[in-house]
């Protein structure tokens, strides 16, 4: 509804939009912006949308960085649309202006909008809003003057004052927005705890960015924003990169075993390194190798020497390090491999995000190599899934890839820190007592088939594991061709049965109506479920199942995909997972929707490609 008097506008999810050149702190701000929503009780969801070049020509069309955030009740999707978007120069507008909403803002920094910044941004006329017909609210505001003025007895040099402009825009939407200025104060004062001066200089601006919005407030629309009904908890925004290193420390916790990371910097996973790295206070011992086939050797052996050993990339490291888990395939070690997804081939796209990995990571060894494959959801289920690839590891004794991607890596969600009680203990497979004197090094537990785990130094277990296929019952160098097959089978079955540990697969936003079911897996989970609802409200019944388990599937995979009439999988990439469950299910009827363009999905696009299908 709209308070026409206060020019009030009361959403149940509001999505803003920061966007200017790579340089001018887009990031920053709309990272501080969501922590003070989820602080405030909103739900939240970002898309962090970085240029591609290192560092594009200040002020071009090529250079402009975004970062959208969604806030209110019941988001799960960082918004197709922004109801107001910031726009610091003419770049930054000509490549955003199409996002904003019917009836939304557009805050334009109007002190870049000169005949040097037009030009950059390949504008014919010097009104950019008339020329590219912007129908929305704009709002001319002289960010950088006003925050030179603020600064102007701060002594500061002019770049550094001009880096400040950034908090201006955040002051000003804390005040469009009701956000409170002392939740934003204490994030900055955090960031520059070592640079007192900075923070002064940057809490002075944000204030003065604040007040200027009750200067123009009859003059634009201001918002109030629905919360969610929450569990008493204490409530931050996480990023899926930080969310996984938690869910590391967490397993580590809950197994007893040290946690290893060996890693080599890669876009867009290197956050996992920088932030296990932060925590030796919990015993984590985070390695940043020479190279992409040094980190996952290393981490190998660590789990040989009795770690919790994981390495983290993107898919060209993933490639490097196929040999390698090949090895821990072959010597059934625990060992958990990151991929944080990117768009490829090769160096391809390294800051946007695709699905393109998962054949890789299915079939990207040479012989027969099965390993489990897992997926986190969204950003704080990058958390639980972290925790559950590394219990499988462990309990399983198999090398896990966990298929996360850029946007969940990069993007954020509201978490709630959970309690450690909420977690089962992790049980390392070690040699039993009642074996211990017959024991050899492939021995395993009758049920699961996984091998007994023994760890170098302990007496009476001396034993080697290497490259070459080994004897099933002795573990010494085997070239007989039974006992390879023999081996092949045991290892693809262990495998297998890792099905009877996982839950069965969840189906929402079903009903008895449904004769559709949309389908996907990974990151895709918040678009595909918000687009779910969307053509259920509108009379088109659909269920959802949202694949966590890739490799192996949850055993009720087969009965649920043939109790529906059709099936729509959608994902980022050109049907990877649909060729996959097509290949095992070849009676189910499987329709595809794909998009490979470095971005996530629209929920619009989901919704008009299930109408077209149905309507075929």
């Amino acid at each position: 509804m709209t308070d026409t008097k206060q020019r009030v506008k009361t959403l149940g999810q509001v999505a803003v939009r920061f966007s200017g050149d790579s340089g001018d702190g887009m990031q920053l701000a709309g990272n501080i912006f969501t922590n003070v929503s989820a602080g405030l009780g909103n739900s939240v969801s970002t898309f962090p949308d970085y240029p591609a070049e290192i560092r594009a020509p200040q002020g071009s069309l090529g250079g402009v960085s975004g970062f959208q955030v969604s806030i209110g009740s019941g988001v799960h999707t960082p918004g197709d649309s922004c109801d107001v978007l910031v726009a610091m120069n003419p770049a930054a507008l000509k490549q955003n202006y199409r996002t904003v909403k019917q009836g939304g803002v557009v805050i334009v920094d109007i002190d870049s909008f000169k005949e040097d910044g037009l030009k950059k941004a390949k504008f014919q006329t010097d009104d950019a809003v008339k020329e590219l017909g912007i129908t929305a609210q704009v709002v001319e505001v002289p960010v950088t003057s006003m925050t030179k003025a603020a600064l102007a007895d701060s002594g500061m040099d002019p770049k550094s004052v001009l880096k400040c402009r950034n908090i201006f825009t955040l002051g000003l939407l804390c005040w469009l927005f009701d956000r409170p200025l002392e939740s934003a104060a204490k994030m900055l004062r955090a960031k520059f705890a070592k640079k007192p001066a900075v923070y002064e200089a940057n809490a002075k601006v944000l204030q003065a960015g604040f007040d200027y919005g009750h200067n123009i407030h009859a003059s634009v629309s201001t918002y109030r924003v629905e919360t969610d009904e929450i569990r008493p908890g204490v409530y931050t925004d996480v990023k899926g990169n930080e969310a996984t290193a938690y869910g590391l420390i967490m397993a580590s916790e809950k197994s007893g075993l040290p946690l290893y990371l060996g890693s080599y910097p890669i876009t867009p996973a290197t956050d996992i390194l920088h932030e296990l790295a932060k925590r030796k206070d919990l015993g984590v011992k985070a390695c940043q190798m020479e190279d992409e086939i040094a980190g996952v050797c290393s981490a190998i052996g660590a789990s040989f020497a009795g770690s919790l050993a994981v390495t983290s990339t993107s898919g060209p490291g993933l490639a490097l390090k196929g040999e390698a888990i090949g090895l821990a395939v072959m010597a059934e070690l625990p060992l958990v491999v990151i991929d944080v997804q990117r768009g490829g081939p090769s160096t391809g796209l390294p800051t946007k995000t695709e699905q393109t990995d998962l054949n890789q990571a299915l079939y990207g060894r040479n012989g027969e190599s099965p390993l489990a494959v897992v997926a986190p959801l969204s950003p704080t289920d990058c958390f639980d899934t972290a925790f559950e690839a590394c219990r499988i590891a462990v309990e399983h004794m198999t090398p896990v890839i966990l298929l996360s991607d850029a946007f969940i890596g990069n993007g954020s969600s509201a978490w709630r820190i959970p309690e450690a009680g909420d977690y089962p203990e992790i049980r390392p497979n070690f040699v039993p007592d009642e074996v211990k004197d017959s024991w050899r090094p492939y021995m395993r537990d009758p049920e699961t088939l996984t091998r007994y785990w023994a760890i170098p130094g302990t007496p009476g277990m001396m034993h080697r594991l290497g490259g070459l296929e080994k004897d099933d019952h002795t573990g010494a160098i085997s070239t007989d061709p039974r006992n390879h097959a023999v081996m092949v089978e045991r290892r693809r079955e262990k495998v297998a049965r890792i099905a009877r540990d996982i839950p069965a697969q969840e189906v929402v936003c079903d009903s008895p109506e449904a004769e559709t079911l949309l389908v996907g897996w990974g990151g895709t989970y918040g678009h595909l479920y918000t687009a779910a609802e969307e053509l259920n409200a509108q009379g088109v019944p659909v269920a959802l199942a949202q694949f966590r388990y890739i490799n192996p599937l949850p055993a009720n995979t087969p009965e649920l995909l043939r109790r529906y009439k059709r099936v729509i999988v959608a994902e980022l990439n050109s049907g990877q997972f649909a060729d996959y469950l097509q290949a095992r299910f070849p009676d189910v009827n499987i329709s595809r929707i794909n998009k490979i363009e470095g971005q996530p999905f629209l929920v619009s696009e989901i919704v008009e490609s299930v109408k077209e299908l149905l309507n075929k």
